[in-house]
């Protein structure tokens, strides 16, 4: 049996290992209770001390470290690209000018580490103002807001390191864009590319989004909005040329490239890339290509894409429930009631899975929440309407005090709005 390493410890990497485990062997490093529960081997061991014929790094952090670098030189099969790939998410203003050398359409930018050039390139922008840390925030750094004085705010903050440490200490402003957001994860081998099924995500805390800025609320999949031909567009006008700018600069990029786009009936933008697996996304993504995501993942990590068919099939929504608090300041050790002890729902749900975000496990064998996104509720089904009743349906059958949780996750999609 194949045995797969999945480096990380969130609902992504919960996803990843529920999806891989249908045929093969799979440990998360260092994984959590919730993962575990699940009957998912979790080990606290460095990656870089494990054996394992695939290795799918989950977040961000190791990857732009490195980590995928240490793994490949011991000579082992890795999905995820190497520090120099990673760059295009461990700093917003490198991302920025790669785009504008490779000619991939963006928002109108500038970057400034002093608080006065930037609020004179503030003054010149138009509203929405988007405000970001040149370094990785764990998808918190960006504020998008019309009120020019909480940009200047938010930018002071970020400059002077109250606000995210180092992170923050350069920072990007952009011109806002209109449209719907989309999240489309492509595979890369070097060469060849493989579009997976695009998703939405939903990043306000609050509904009709509204509030601070998250790591994501929730998502859904396939994203109404992106059609074969739209996904060939993006493919060809974003894609395609970003992968022709990393071989020019002689960056051998093997993993996932996430594009976050901003879409409108006649017109397609990036946002930003992220270079590994996003989240939720992945909770919605995961479940749709069941069994046949280890060979996709396989195919990447060994150079073979080129002979990939596996397709996503059906649709999937997954509602993230949240602590009290977040993204700020969430609380901890609030009691979970409704799950098992192996951390599933107790109550029957056809069709879904819960994912552990942030959980731990209380003094009598429940589960308690650690963290900010504690849980997402995961469903497949038919298409998005029936996914989305029994996501929705599964929301009702676990609570925690102080409960955070959007109730229009995937609803435009589903009136025909989206």
């Amino acid at each position: 049996m194949t045995r797969c390493v999945v480096v990380g410890s969130g609902a992504r990497e919960h996803a990843l290992a529920h999806t891989l485990a249908a045929d093969n062997e799979v440990v998360v490093s260092p994984g959590s209770p919730g993962i575990a529960a699940h009957g998912i081997k979790c080990v606290a061991t460095d990656p870089t001390e494990l054996s394992g014929d695939l290795f799918v790094v989950g977040p961000e952090q190791p990857l732009v470290a490195g980590l995928a670098d240490r793994l490949r030189a011991q000579g082992k099969t890795v999905v995820g690209p190497g520090a120099a790939g990673a760059r295009l998410e461990g700093s917003k203003a490198y991302m920025k000018e790669f785009l504008a050398s490779a000619g991939v359409p963006s928002a109108r930018y500038g970057a400034f580490d002093n608080e006065l050039d930037a609020l004179e390139y503030l003054s010149t922008l138009r509203p929405p103002y988007v405000v970001k840390t040149d370094g990785l925030a764990a998808g918190k750094g960006v504020l998008v807001t019309n009120d020019v004085d909480e940009a200047a705010r938010d930018l002071r903050a970020k400059l002077s390191g109250r606000a995210f440490g180092d992170a923050g200490r350069t920072v990007v402003l952009e011109e806002g864009l209109a449209g719907e957001e989309s999240s489309l994860h492509v595979l890369c081998d070097g060469d060849p590319l493989h579009a997976l099924v695009a998703a939405q995500d939903f990043k306000r805390v609050g509904e009709n989004d509204r509030g601070a800025n998250t790591g994501g609320m929730g998502a859904y999949a396939p994203m109404t909005m992106m059609s074969p031909s739209r996904v060939d567009e993006v493919m060809a006008r974003v894609v395609a040329p970003t992968l022709a700018e990393l071989s020019r600069r002689s960056i051998d990029y093997r993993g996932v490239l996430y594009a976050g786009l901003m879409v409108s009936p006649h017109d397609v933008n990036l946002l930003e890339y992220n270079v590994r697996f996003g989240d939720p996304e992945t909770q919605v993504i995961a479940p749709l290509y069941g069994a046949g995501l280890f060979d996709l993942l396989w195919r990447t990590g060994r150079g073979e894409l080129a002979g990939a068919t596996t397709q996503a099939r059906g649709a999937a929504v997954t509602v993230v429930l949240a602590a009290e608090g977040y993204p700020a300041n969430p609380r901890l050790g609030d009691r979970i009631d409704g799950l098992a002890a192996d951390g599933q729902l107790a109550a029957p749900a056809p069709g879904v899975t819960v994912f552990h975000g942030a959980t731990a496990r209380a003094r009598d064998g429940g589960f308690v929440t650690a963290g900010g996104r504690v849980l997402a509720l995961t469903a497949v089904g038919e298409d998005v309407a029936d996914a989305r009743r029994r996501a929705y349906d599964a929301v009702g059958l676990v609570n925690f005090d102080g409960r955070v949780v959007r109730g229009d996750v995937a609803r435009a999609a589903v009136e025909g709005d989206s």
